[in-house]
């Protein structure tokens, strides 16, 4: 007989992120084959993927990914995208039949433009979050440009075959292996979460969920996926683009340092700057054990809690870039490492396209 404290996992969840710093696009097996080097990290309630550069036909138009579970909501959908936008192609997501797929939802992808618009981006995020929170049994689940997230209910050799990863190729790949602890596993709950081109996967528990929630609906963001990784990838998303932070200020936010911490630093001007940030955006603080793959058009960015409650693992090999929750998950896919480390608590690993 088993009991629950030996089959616990506590630093569950798998993440890894592969980038080609030059821009030079891969086969989607590289980061399929990385991620089930990790399976033991997850339960087989969620998993997915997120790729960069695979629209490249359409990389000019933004792209939705959007779960139905109804006929019903999809007719109201597409009302609604026919209404505020130009469908430039849409089609069902291609996907194999696998049988231990179940309760799959359908999933379309549109291709839109916008007639006119001041404020594009803005547009999107409005158009996300009403669709998600208004519209019954339909969810936006991916919203960039020449990026798309696919994620649903299985573990991830069963995710990669159902969505057909391999025969996408892209420049920076991140996947996700689930554990679900406190939120349910639906397909919606499974990781990468995204919002216009971020797309961000999680290992760990955010116990400041309500008060990040709350502080995020006061600038139009809202939750609807039942789980607290919605939180964080908002968050990179206000601070980063509309507020225009860097990423280092943002880790020092997210991750900030204790106050004992703060009060030990002896350059004046650092330690009176960090004050600052944690006066002004102390609801942005995430607390609880965290770590992160988060990536973007242009850039990839792997962080810690700020005691590091959970693993993270950076490498370089030639002009890759990789970040994950274990080593082996990082030299399963490569065998040229020039550098292999491990960040310290609340320190970001950065990377950037140059291509």
């Amino acid at each position: 007989m088993f009991f629950d404290r030996e089959l616990r996992n506590p630093s569950g969840c798998g993440v890894v992120g592969v980038m080609n710093q030059k821009g030079e696009s891969f086969s989607g097996e590289l980061i399929l084959n990385s991620i089930c080097c990790m399976r033991e990290r997850g339960n087989g309630l969620g998993s997915g993927f997120a790729g960069y550069g695979i629209y490249p036909e359409f990389k000019d138009y933004w792209c939705f990914h959007i779960m139905y579970y109804t006929e019903s909501a999809k007719c109201v959908v597409e009302d609604y995208l026919k209404s505020n936008f130009i469908i430039v192609y849409h089609e069902p997501i291609s996907v194999k039949k696998v049988n231990v797929v179940e309760n799959v939802p359908l999933l379309w992808r549109y291709f839109i433009s916008f007639r006119e618009s001041e404020s594009v981006e803005e547009d999107i995020v409005h158009s996300v979050m009403k669709i998600n929170r208004k519209i019954d049994g339909a969810c936006i689940f991916s919203s960039g440009k020449n990026m798309g997230i696919f994620k649903g209910v299985g573990d991830p050799e069963v995710m990669g075959e159902f969505y057909k990863i391999p025969e996408y190729r892209g420049y920076l790949w991140i996947a996700h292996n689930r554990f679900p602890t406190n939120t349910p596993g639906w397909w919606g709950g499974a990781h990468p979460f995204g919002i216009l081109d971020w797309a961000l996967v999680h290992n760990g528990e955010i116990s400041s969920y309500g008060v990040n929630k709350r502080y995020l609906e006061g600038f139009g963001y809202y939750c609807t996926f039942s789980t607290d990784t919605e939180v964080l990838v908002y968050l990179f998303d206000l601070l980063v683009r509309k507020h225009g932070l860097s990423f280092d200020v943002v880790a020092n936010i997210l991750s900030a340092p204790f106050w004992s911490q703060i009060e030990k630093i002896e350059d004046e001007s650092k330690k009176e700057f960090l004050k600052l940030l944690r006066i002004i955006y102390g609801p942005a603080l995430v607390n609880g054990p965290f770590a992160v793959v988060i990536a973007n058009s242009h850039y990839m960015i792997g962080l810690n809690d700020r005691t590091k409650l959970r693993p993270l693992v950076a490498a370089k090999g030639g002009d890759f870039l990789y970040i994950a929750s274990e080593e082996s998950a990082i030299r399963a896919i490569s065998n040229g490492l020039e550098k292999v480390w491990m960040p310290k608590a609340g320190e970001p690993v950065i990377g950037k396209v140059e291509g």
